[in-house]
């Protein structure tokens, strides 16, 4: 049975879809309700993530996956994300990778538009 994933950020990109799912997902759009997206500094590199916010929203995209397919978002996230399920203003309940509680002291955030 297919699983339900909120992205955000690096998965909305289907060139990063492939190399991480071997293929190419289209998602609708929809939003999380109080979390904001922020960025996080990992390995050199800036990638967006999203913390817990009251009165903020998240755009994103619902995309169907497999459940093996979950695992390997899971590899491709790392430790600095950790996947929960959430309910989205639609009303969908779905999966979210969000800000772990893994410190990661060497990563600044900062808002991101």
């Amino acid at each position: 049975m297919p699983e339900q994933l909120f992205v955000y950020g690096t998965l909305m990109d289907p060139i990063i879809q492939f190399a991480v799912l071997g293929r190419t997902v289209r998602g609708a759009p929809d939003r999380l309700a109080d979390y904001r997206k922020s960025s996080i500094r990992l390995g050199g590199q800036v990638f967006p993530i999203i913390k817990p916010e009251s009165g903020s929203s998240v755009k994103g995209l619902v995309i169907s996956v497999t459940p093996a397919e979950l695992v390997h978002i899971d590899q491709y996230e790392g430790e600095a994300y950790r996947r929960k399920q959430v309910n989205l203003i639609s009303g969908k309940k779905v999966w979210v990778y969000q800000a772990s509680s893994v410190d990661h002291s060497a990563s600044k955030t900062a808002p991101v538009g």
